[in-house]
């Protein structure tokens, strides 16, 4: 049987340094847990944001934690576009040149010129994991995923390896509605 890995959904989140958080929620101010995620140490904030683009704004937007040395923002293209951001599809900390937007929090807000990225779809490992399957960071591959009535196989799916990862797969919303993906979806790479 095929090496399987949870495949989980990545709604539009926001990461953000602490001089931007204190600029949105006030001097002092720190992010507190609502819900560990599967990555160690990261986790969902109860602290919520609206991203303003060109055309409209999206309210309620969650920010991830711990603070980052760079604000970024993460969409879906449908997301994106509905707004009128043109953000390109990257891997996360790549955001050279990428969509900018406005992020407005309770006590502020703060315009960022670049940081909103479609995220590239991606399979976190540690390197014991990597070396089980048979891959290293930055490796692309081909990855299928069975569901009730929308199996796909997505490529250009990029590996990345680090001791402070954990398996799992992440796509973004619109993939995620695209192959009906749930909570226990499952993907397993092949070989084109």
């Amino acid at each position: 049987m095929a090496q399987e890995f949870i495949v989980e959904t990545s709604a539009r989140h926001v990461h953000v340094t602490q001089e931007t958080l204190e600029i949105l929620f006030g001097k002092g101010a720190e992010l507190t847990v609502k819900k560990m995620l599967s990555q160690p140490g990261q986790f969902a904030s109860e602290q919520r944001v609206e991203i303003v683009g060109p055309k409209k704004s999206i309210p309620n937007v969650s920010i991830l934690g711990p603070v980052r040395p760079e604000n970024q923002v993460e969409l879906s293209a449908t997301d994106a576009r509905s707004i009128g951001i043109a953000a390109p599809i990257r891997e996360s900390g790549d955001v050279a040149g990428s969509g900018a937007c406005k992020i407005v929090g309770p006590c502020g807000e703060v315009e960022i010129s670049e940081g909103v990225i479609v995220a590239k779809r991606h399979i976190h490992f540690n390197p014991e994991e990597a070396a089980q399957f048979g891959v290293k960071d930055k490796d692309v591959v081909w990855v299928k995923i069975e569901s009730e009535d929308r199996s796909a196989i997505l490529g250009d799916v990029v590996c990345r390896v680090s001791e402070k990862y954990a398996l799992a797969m992440h796509i973004d919303t619109d993939e995620s509605n695209a192959v009906g993906a749930g909570p226990n979806t499952k993907g397993t790479i092949v070989k084109i």
